[in-house]
């Protein structure tokens, strides 16, 4: 019916296609993470082809391969020694590698090379158990081996895994292989070669020899040899066989069914014979359920629908072996779900102590650690490197270290983050409670000085030094040193809104008001000078009016900064590494510095006139006090700036109330100290007589 060309086709048809034996091999080594594998294919186009085509893919995915190795041709001729070499050679390739697992491309004789390896092995002196590996097999490989083979151990093939065509036993194949007879088949001479080998005995007409020493009588039980000789059950490959007959089987008969039968012999041999194109058309289009009851058909290309099974090789130590099926490879299943397989019925080679191996080629980067690529090495060959501080990693062999979301950080082992905790300067702290202390304290002593100054306000001293401006300086003490307590505790959008600009506003009456009692005390020694014009400035009225203009240009600064781009709370997730800082944004840092700007405007201004007036007669020597006073006060806020900028968080709220405090301390201690002296400890220089004597 068809000639060899055509029947090799039709058969080949008959194996589903090889790209899903592709992805399944890639789905199986991706589900077990076997990322490091060795490769051994037979030297022919076929393995060629093989190679090619799964090294991109698999790499793609992440795999790589320690080796590449083929087979040796398998000879009995005089280049015997040849393969033998070769065959050492890749054993010691294969067994030195440190890779757990082997895929091998094969046909049906590969096994029989395999089986030799052992005793290559042990010719070549290697002591290394070759039951160490999984081996990966093909579906075009099958159990196979030499009669010189026969008590040779098969324990290499223990835990093994390979794919084989979809197939299903059949209880009539096991009854048919039962019933075979040498002695009544006479004509068989296949059955009398094959009886011999298996049984190890000769029939009566043929030469009895040492091997075959004793007589066959047919008895024998097919059922009763081992595995590694002889299997009852219907392999894979000789199920293609079986549904190619079967396929052939229903084209002839879709043909005879479509013809009528004519009358004459002659006519009817006529109608029955076909060209073999005309019955490959017949063959592409066949869809029928065989024996087993399983519907076969041919897809729009011709190839066969079907898929592969997953078998997992267990052998005995009688030399019988099981194939269990542990998974399903479908083409006609979503590609999410074609594969399938079950992890817990799989026995693994004993070597792994029962337990699924790994493969890689060094181990996981545990979380907390990168992978760092090996220099000249396979990609898949890396180091493991600590990520860097601020980063994680919170799964296995990860390329990157990544940083945590902005409200949480790394934990110690930085392999996952922890929530951050809100933090502000509050009262619960040792530094809240020492800086409010100290604020408090100034502010009641500066009431103190208040008081003092109250109560002596008719003394020569007090009047001496414009009792109105020192007042408005001391409530403007009183408030600065309180207004520090704005910036202790939680922050509230009222507290962000009164912060700075109530700071700015009372800083700027105090420094105008030491501002103006340095411009009194000028104009008041030049007003001495007989005919000067300047007697009519000295009094309250200038006073008054630098205290309040300065005080006013502050505040329109403040309204402007308020209502443009007010102070709002914030959550800074992003200056402490472990905290989440509760704080006032400024909203506007021009503003901001601005304000500070103005008041150091104020404080250079009221420096520079103190300074010019530190000669003046000793009645008059409050602009020595200023002066000094002016210095510290410039040198607080000098250092502030760069202070403030270099510090984070809530840190940066503390150094802005020390300088309040420093600052504000500071003009009391200068300008107030020297007078409460002498207005408790030394009475007699708070006089009239005293001061007018001092005068001269």
């Amino acid at each position: 019916m068809m000639n060899n060309k055509a029947q090799n086709v039709f058969f080949h048809r008959m194996f589903p296609v090889v790209a899903l034996q592709y992805q399944g091999i890639l789905q199986l080594l991706l589900h077990f993470s076997w990322m490091w594998i060795g490769l051994i294919s037979q030297d022919d186009d076929s393995s060629e082809r093989f190679v090619q085509n799964v090294l991109p893919m698999f790499a793609e995915r992440g795999i790589c391969f320690d080796f590449i190795e083929r087979f040796p041709k398998l000879t009995f001729s005089a280049q015997f020694s040849e393969m033998v070499d070769e065959g050492s050679e890749v054993i010691s390739v294969v067994l030195g590698s440190t890779a757990n697992v082997v895929v091998i491309d094969g046909e049906v004789h590969a096994i029989m090379a395999m089986r030799m390896m052992p005793a290559l092995a042990e010719i070549e002196g290697i002591q290394v158990q070759f039951k160490a590996k999984v081996w990966i097999m093909t579906a075009q490989m099958d159990f196979t081996s030499f009669s010189f083979q026969r008590d040779q151990d098969i324990n290499l093939l223990h835990g093994a895994l390979s794919f084989a065509i979809h197939s299903r036993d059949l209880l009539a194949f096991q009854k048919f292989l039962q019933r075979r007879n040498p002695i009544t088949e006479k004509e068989d001479g296949f059955i009398r070669v094959f009886w011999e080998e298996a049984f190890i005995c000769s029939f009566p007409q043929r030469h009895l020899d040492e091997k075959h020493g004793e007589p066959c009588t047919g008895k024998e039980k097919l059922e009763t040899l081992p595995g590694s000789i002889f299997e009852m059950s219907m392999t894979a490959h000789s199920y293609s066989i079986y549904n190619a007959l079967y396929a052939v089987a229903h084209a002839l008969h879709s043909i005879h069914s479509s013809k009528h039968r004519a009358m004459i012999d002659g006519e009817k041999w006529e109608i029955l014979y076909q060209e073999p194109w005309q019955l490959h058309h017949l063959l592409r289009g066949a869809s029928f359920n065989n024996g087993a009851g399983e519907e076969f058909s041919f897809d729009q290309n011709g190839e066969l629908a079907d898929g592969f099974d997953i078998i997992n090789w267990v052998t005995f130590p009688n030399q019988s072996f099981l194939r269990v099926k542990v998974g399903t490879m479908h083409p006609q299943i979503t590609p999410d779900n074609r594969f399938n397989i079950h992890d817990c019925v799989i026995v693994w080679p004993s070597t792994f102590n029962e337990a699924q191996p790994l493969s890689v080629c060094n181990e996981n980067c545990h979380v907390g650690y990168r992978r760092a690529k090996k220099e000249g090495r396979p990609f898949c060959c890396y180091d493991c490197l600590p990520c860097p501080e601020g980063k994680i990693s919170n799964k296995k062999d990860m390329d990157d270290c990544f940083e945590c979301p902005g409200d949480q950080y790394p934990n110690n082992e930085q392999d996952g983050c922890l929530p951050k905790q809100i933090t502000f300067l509050s009262y619960g702290e040792y530094l809240g409670v020492i800086l409010a202390t100290f604020a408090l304290l100034f502010a009641f002593i500066t009431v103190f000085v208040f008081w003092i100054f109250v109560k002596n306000k008719e003394t020569p001293i007090v009047k001496a030094n414009n009792r109105s401006l020192t007042y408005a300086l001391l409530v403007s003490l009183i408030l600065s040193f309180l207004c520090a307590l704005l910036f202790i505790g939680r922050p509230l959008k009222v507290t962000c809104l009164l912060r700075q600009t109530a700071f700015g506003m009372i800083f700027s009456v105090a420094v105008s008001c030491i501002l103006a009692k340095t411009a009194t005390v000028v104009l008041a020694f030049m007003a001495t000078k007989p005919g000067s014009r300047m007697r009519k400035w000295v009094g309250k009225r200038l006073s008054n009016s630098i205290v309040l203009s300065c005080s006013l240009i502050q505040a329109t600064i403040c309204t402007v900064w308020v209502a443009t781009s007010p102070p709002f709370l914030h959550f800074d997730i992003h200056s402490m590494a472990e905290e989440i800082v509760l704080e006032c944004n400024e909203g506007s840092h021009v503003m901001f510095y601005c304000v500070l700007g103005f008041m150091g405007f104020l404080a250079f201004v009221s420096l520079t006139v103190a300074f010019l007036a530190r000669k003046l007669p000793d009645s008059f020597n409050e602009a020595k006090f200023i002066t000094f006073s002016m210095l510290v006060f410039c040198s607080v806020w000098l250092s502030f700036v760069p202070t403030y900028l270099s510090t984070k968080g809530k840190y940066m709220v503390a150094v802005e109330i020390f300088s309040i405090l420093s600052s504000s301390l500071g003009l009391l201690a200068c300008i107030f100290l020297p007078k409460c002296y002498a207005i408790l400890l030394r009475p007699e220089l708070n006089s009239k007589v005293q001061l007018v004597r001092r005068k001269n």
